[in-house]
């Protein structure tokens, strides 16, 4: 499938976090440019897999700005200014964070949170309410505009806490496992929310982490694989990229799942056994 990759969207380099004397990742470096297909508004989908404790939170929370990284920087696109490839350190608030809990204020009701989410835009009140509208009209979310958290079942809290950190955000959006305990519909549910995003926006880029390694194989264009690296013999006790595949080169990506995406299954699950 024909595409070409242009800006650089995402840039980490040298990236290390340590707790006093405990490194919990190190060594991390990648990049990921903004993919272009003909007739296609395409966003970028970047999948983070793993076993437990090998520091994917932490790389999460990081690169959301809310830990400060020990060495190495972290660089987003500035598409504010309008230059090609102009990029800016990542602060909190830059990139939206969805955790597996779906945090919401628990005294808002679904449109009052999106009306916060949006309160440093500069736009009129009328420009601020029809873009909540559009929003719930595309989420499914119309008929749960005046309910409260308690209210919403849990694919309804977690489509507002991904739509409200779109509207405070901008482009870059992660989410902390947002497969993990939900049912066969709310997958579907997430899946239409990962392809609402990507089509709505050249440069939206999704990061998410997931146990279900069909699920990064299926649905990202780009899968890191971190782990305990073995060097020189000995594996080390910290989190670091064993393996990326990209899915763009292997053919794979915007396919429909077939056998070919099985084998990358069984590739990955082999580097997580050792790593």
């Amino acid at each position: 499938m024909n595409y070409s990759t242009h800006n650089t969207l995402l840039y980490v380099e040298n990236l290390s976090v340590a707790y006093g004397d405990k490194t919990v990742i190190k060594d991390i470096n990648f990049v990921e440019k903004d993919v272009i297909r003909e007739n296609n508004v395409t966003g970028q989908v970047v999948a983070v897999v793993g076993r437990s404790g090998r520091g994917k939170s932490t790389l999460f929370r990081a690169m959301t700005g809310l830990i400060k990284p020990t060495t190495g920087k972290i660089l987003i696109a500035d598409t504010t200014t309008g230059i090609e490839n102009d990029a800016k350190e990542v602060q909190e608030g830059d990139i939206g964070f969805v955790d597996q809990k779906y945090t919401l204020f628990r005294n808002k009701t679904v449109y009052q949170a999106l009306q916060f989410a949006l309160r440093k835009k500069d736009i009129s009140k009328e420009e601020k309410h029809n873009t909540i509208m559009t929003y719930l009209a595309d989420w499914g979310l119309e008929k749960a505009k005046d309910q409260y958290p308690c209210e919403l079942s849990g694919g309804q809290r977690q489509r507002t806490a991904v739509i409200e950190q779109i509207l405070c955000s901008g482009h870059y959006m992660v989410l902390d496992e947002p497969f993990s305990g939900l049912d066969v519909g709310n997958i579907e549910d997430v899946k239409k929310a990962f392809n609402l995003i990507t089509s709505s926006h050249e440069f939206n880029t999704i990061i998410y982490s997931t146990h279900d390694i069909e699920l990064a194989v299926e649905l990202a264009d780009s899968i890191y694989v971190i782990g305990y690296p073995t060097i020189d013999g000995k594996r080390k006790e910290y989190g670091t990229i064993v393996k990326h595949v990209d899915m763009k080169e292997l053919d794979l990506a915007w396919k429909d799942f077939g056998l070919d995406h099985i084998e990358v299954v069984k590739q990955i699950k082999a580097t997580m056994l050792n790593s």
